[in-house]
């Protein structure tokens, strides 16, 4: 079936999803020859088109028709493989080019399905790819727009999460390159909140491997990566969803005691991070004897600590009766332990 427009026909373009997807196949095949220039060449005028095509342009409105058969027209001819396989050897425009197209293609359906979907669930090596890519630092961040464009899509973020590939992000969240390490973190973060049930069973069954290696995270050497881990970890086991996870992390002492080392730390944002976390093991009221052990023999620092949370006077009504009440705790198990002596 062809589909004509006035802009294809006056520049001369391929007119039929079939001529599309032909000429971009057939242009990303020949980046493995000897005219890679000339193949580099085609394959950014052909992805720019295509881009176009996708979402318009001020002169043309995207036709939803054409780009569904682009769609399936793109899954038949596996050019979706070669769109992650290729990337490595594409200039910064096309690449930026082939991110948006992805990210449009991903959610054309046929019928009740996302055909580009499906075809990642059957080819979920594509998803592994992309992850490794991290390391490369020409097409990392590319490859992360990509991911975090996939793991909307609850089955293909359940097959990341459950993968060996998964726990390449407590690596990446450590490189040293500021703008990757993030970019990483964004997408770690965007795995863990996206789809709460896949999330909630993932935990349940790699609870121990998961916060095992989550505590390295915490306690990392590296600025950024204490912080945002910190942050992100106080915000998640607040979450209602994960309430069965909070519950069984806070029991552990394991946990507790770096949270009161975060207390100290010379950043103010991850000490007020770090004490939403340890009031949670503090308001506990099923605290284990370990927990309440190590509470009342750091009682005197920890009372220091806390009074000496870097805050402003009225900043933060909530958060000023949420110390108030934590103290109070401590105090109270304190003068409790004193009694049984």
């Amino acid at each position: 079936m062809a589909f004509f427009f006035k802009a294809a026909v006056s520049k001369g373009r391929p007119t039929s999803p079939v001529e599309i997807v032909k000429l971009i196949k057939e242009s990303l095949l020949a980046l493995d020859t000897k005219t890679v220039a000339k193949a580099l060449e085609d394959v950014e005028k052909n992805i720019s088109f295509l881009r176009q095509t996708l979402v318009g342009d001020r002169e043309t409105e995207p036709n939803q028709e054409l780009i569904m058969q682009i769609a399936i027209e793109i899954c038949k001819e596996d050019v979706l493989s070669l769109f992650v396989h290729k990337l490595p050897s594409l200039g910064w425009e096309a690449r930026k080019d082939l991110v948006n197209c992805w990210c449009v293609l991903l959610w054309q359906k046929v019928g009740t399905n996302h055909c580009c979907v499906q075809y990642l669930e059957n080819h979920v090596e594509l998803l592994d790819f992309l992850v490794v890519c991290y390391n490369n630092i020409e097409i990392a961040l590319n490859c992360g727009n990509m991911l975090r464009e996939c793991i909307k899509h609850e089955s293909l973020a359940k097959y990341i999460l459950e993968s060996a590939s998964f726990e390449l992000f407590f690596k990446y969240a450590e490189l040293p390159n500021f703008d990757i390490a993030s970019d990483a973190l964004s997408t770690f973060k965007d795995l863990l909140t996206k789809h709460e049930m896949v999330v909630s069973e993932f935990l349940s069954s790699h609870y121990e491997q998961f916060f095992e290696l989550y505590a390295k995270l915490v306690t990392s050497t590296n600025y950024l990566t204490r912080r945002q881990s910190v942050k992100f970890l106080s915000e998640f086991l607040l979450e209602p969803p994960n309430s069965h996870i909070m519950k069984r992390y806070i029991l552990e002492v394991r946990y507790l005691k770096p949270v009161m080392a975060l207390l100290k730390d010379s950043s103010k944002n991850i000490k007020i991070c770090a004490f939403h976390i340890f009031k949670v093991f503090v308001a506990n009221p099923n605290k284990s004897q370990d927990i309440i052990a190590v509470l009342v023999e750091n009682h005197e620092e920890l009372l220091e600590l806390i009074h000496n949370l870097p805050m402003t006077r009225g900043e933060d009504e909530q958060l000023e009766e949420e110390i108030d009440l934590i103290v109070k705790e401590i105090e109270r198990l304190s003068r409790g332990a004193n009694v049984r002596q």
